[in-house]
């Protein structure tokens, strides 16, 4: 009987998992995860994933957790257990690509084979006219919806698992040590594949109706909130995409969300075929942007103390949390790098740090999105008014006074007003900016 070897990675569910229903049909099959020590995954993310290693463990018995290189760990079970294929689903980073190009060309088997998982559409199959990347989002995403749906999920029968004896190393590593500051991830998120199809089933049935009016609205909140699962591949967009277009709700809500998709997909559309993303600003001009090195408003932003409400609100949402609402990313991402003139790539290593869906593609595109200096990006001149986005996405206050608890009893037409300890005064901040953005143009 054919043994083959599935390296899990960032498709960690049963269903809908091209390389595992591949091994299925094959043979027996040997489920691996292998932790890399010394992996800059960030603190939020660790946590997610020990989690969701424990729900794949018992969804999927057989399940072998690793610790130590992979082209190591390999190479000793394929040896060990005799395997005659190994198969991947792919990824799609930098680091990711260069690491697996070089595994399928050395590992001792009789074939590697990999699969796509992560996306609805593959980065280099979509191409504008000339044959070359799309760098603006709407022709992108028309080129996506005018080439072919996205196939239907797999639905994965019955798994044999090769008879082992492996022990599991420890990876408790990837939790907190010492104090524990994830009480706030415990009490909001259930990581694993049940947690979320259940997370996806409550957005359909509460959310997805009128999603096109209120997905802005920070309180409450009316998106999906499946970013993390998607991340983790405890579902896979193809799951999402098919559900949602087969559920009971008006077509533009429908069609508004899977656009917000359509961002995910856009998003590895640019890491793949510019990989310089995540440290280099795609406008070669930003380079020589007279960003401010500013240590103490860069502390008072990460800890939620700037003194603009609606800012400290959501970074101390994301502290507690997790997460944060896709609107408030980037109200707090245009006050840090346009109030407070402090380069993208210091925010956007403390989002992945800290967020439990730090994607390193949306998280870079994003970025330079609202710096300006990205593909399809906000105008220069663009600077989000942080008091007029709260009065907008937030006009009762309580998304403030929640996570703001000092300004509970302000006043609503006074709640998202700057403090007297506002670390900028926004008129000037905003007047700083467009004059540095002068420098460059």
């Amino acid at each position: 009987m054919t043994k083959t070897l599935v390296w899990l990675r960032d498709d960690l569910r049963v269903q809908d998992n091209p390389a595992l229903a591949w091994a299925a049909k094959s043979g027996s099959v040997l489920p691996v995860f292998i932790w890399e020590s010394g992996s800059d995954l960030g603190g939020a993310s660790k946590w997610w994933l020990y989690h969701s290693l424990q729900a794949l463990k018992n969804d999927l018995p057989g399940l072998v957790i690793k610790k130590g290189a992979p082209k190591a760990v390999l190479n000793d079970l394929i040896k060990q257990h005799q395997i005659d294929f190994v198969v991947w689903n792919r990824r799609y980073t930098p680091a990711g690509i260069a690491c697996d190009i070089k595994l399928k060309a050395e590992l001792p088997v009789q074939s590697v084979k990999t699969f796509n998982s992560s996306l609805l559409y593959e980065p280099w199959e979509i191409e504008n006219r000339e044959g070359k990347p799309f760098k603006v989002f709407t022709p992108f995403w028309k080129a996506c919806l005018a080439t072919k749906d996205p196939t239907t999920p797999l639905c994965i029968g019955k798994i044999e698992v090769l008879a082992h004896s492996i022990i599991d190393d420890d990876i408790s590593e990837l939790l907190p040590q010492g104090f524990d500051w994830s009480k706030g991830l415990k009490a909001s998120w259930t990581p694993g594949e049940k947690g979320a199809l259940n997370r996806l089933d409550d957005f359909i049935q509460n959310n997805l109706t009128l999603y096109s009016t209120k997905r802005d609205f920070l309180w409450p909140n009316h998106t999906s909130c499946l970013s993390a699962h998607l991340h983790f591949g405890e579902i896979s967009p193809r799951q999402v995409w098919h559900r949602v277009q087969e559920a009971q709700a008006p077509a533009n809500d429908k069609e508004k969300f899977l656009s917000e998709m359509g961002w995910r997909e856009f998003s590895y559309h640019l890491l793949y075929h510019f990989p310089t993303l995540p440290e280099h600003s795609l406008r070669p001009e930003f380079e020589n942007f007279p960003w401010r090195d500013d240590p103490k408003a860069l502390s008072a932003w990460k800890k939620g103390k700037t003194g603009i409400p609606i800012v400290d609100a959501a970074m101390r949402e994301l502290w507690t949390t997790g997460f944060m609402h896709n609107r408030a990313r980037m109200i707090t991402a245009s006050f840090l790098t346009k109030h407070l003139l402090i380069p993208w790539q210091k925010g956007a290593a403390w989002f992945l740090d800290t967020l439990v869906d730090a994607d390193l593609a949306n998280n870079s595109a994003s970025w330079q999105w609202v710096a300006g200096c990205g593909a399809d990006a906000a105008p220069y001149f663009r600077v989000f008014n942080p008091v007029l986005q709260g009065q907008k996405f937030d006009p009762s206050g309580d998304y403030v006074r929640k996570w703001v608890p000092e300004l509970a009893r302000v006043e609503t037409k006074c709640i998202h007003h700057p403090l007297n300890t506002a670390i900028v005064d926004l008129q000037e901040g905003r007047k700083r900016a467009l004059r540095a953005f002068e420098t460059i143009k």
